[in-house]
């Protein structure tokens, strides 16, 4: 009494049939059987030939004769058996063509069906990657939406006991036209902010909760020429989130600090190439393709990277080396490399 059979893999039952399993050739195939008949039905003519035409009556043998005589019988068997051979390979290559072909298309059906089990099963580590991209994305969008509000509450809550009083009338003088003064404007009596809080300012807080992020704020933007800076970077990086282009997905290569300084004190070139260090082939073709197809864009752009020149070379007389490092690794500045270079700013 025979065991039970084993169990059949998990491959052998994927595996399509038709592919592995293909059932052997037969021996002999009719273009044998028609070679076969061939080969008889000619010596058996040839033996017909040689019995019933009558001889010359010379019984003496002569090699050159017989020699003919043996071409004449077996060469056309010959070549009936060489024209079988070569049918039953071209048949043979046919059906394993037909094979191969079938083999294909069952791996590419095997291969879709994986993918499709793949996207409707996807792997929690993946998964939770693609969620977390998401949620940050969904975090800087709504940064940057109360940051805008915060920006007009600030605004609009400047204290009226700091604008300029009103100057008084100025004497006339004898050609009867009045010299004016000018007032000193609120902003020139805010000192700049630390450095602290202007890199800090410029990374924008991280999300809804991050307090000492939107406090930094408050105090740069207390500042007029800090709040220009940040306000056109807040429009270049609303508009690149439009294109699906966010500054936390970017990796670039970090410049040295000497590299920074030498910009800010108006190298051009290869010298400050290493600021354009935004590798990502999407990002800068999607950049790239909005500044020649969209104005508003290319404005915006231009009037970032001009306002970010201007503010880091007054920065970068006071900062350390620690604090240009810093800022190279803000939002800001990732979008000022990505914009730059797509600019040719370091060409």
């Amino acid at each position: 009494m025979s065991g039970p059979k084993p169990a059949e893999s998990e491959a052998a039952r994927s595996t399509p049939l038709g592919l592995y399993d293909q059932p052997r050739p037969p021996s002999v195939t009719a273009i044998e059987i028609v070679a076969v008949a061939l080969s008889i039905l000619w010596l058996g003519g040839a033996l017909l030939f040689f019995m019933l035409v009558p001889g010359d009556g010379d019984t003496s043998v002569d090699s050159l004769r017989f020699l003919m005589t043996m071409l004449a019988i077996f060469m056309p068997v010959g070549m009936i058996w060489v024209a079988a051979t070569a049918a039953r390979a071209s048949r043979v290559m046919r059906e394993e063509s037909h094979r191969l072909q079938a083999a294909i298309d069952a791996i590419r059906q095997a291969y879709l069906a994986q993918n499709q089990r793949g996207a409707l099963s996807m792997e929690p580590s993946v998964q939770k990657k693609l969620d977390e991209i998401v949620e940050a994305t969904r975090k800087a969008e709504t940064a940057l939406a109360i940051f805008s509000s915060v920006r007009e509450r600030e605004a609009a809550a400047v204290p009226r006991a700091m604008a300029p009083a009103p100057s008084a009338p100025a004497p006339t003088g004898e050609d009867g036209q009045t010299s004016l003064e000018l007032g000193t404007p609120a902003e020139a009596l805010v000192p700049p902010p630390p450095a602290s809080d202007f890199i800090r300012a410029l990374n924008f807080p991280e999300t809804a909760e991050d307090e000492e992020g939107f406090a930094a704020l408050r105090r740069a933007l207390r500042d007029r020429k800090s709040a220009q800076l940040i306000q056109a970077s807040q429009d270049v990086l609303t508009l690149l989130s439009q294109d699906g282009i966010y500054m936390d997905d970017l990796r670039p290569d970090m410049a040295r600090a000497d590299v920074w300084r030498q910009f800010a004190k108006g190298v051009r070139g290869r010298a400050v190439a290493p600021l354009g260090g935004v590798r990502d082939r999407s990002s800068l073709a999607l950049t790239a393709a909005r500044m020649k197809q969209d104005p508003i864009f290319r404005d915006a752009a231009h009037h970032f990277l001009r306002k970010f020149d201007h503010m880091f070379a007054e920065f970068e007389a006071e900062a350390s080396d620690a604090d240009i490092q810093a800022l190279g690794d803000t939002r800001t500045a990732r979008a000022f490399m990505l914009l730059g270079r797509v600019a040719g700013t370091f060409d």
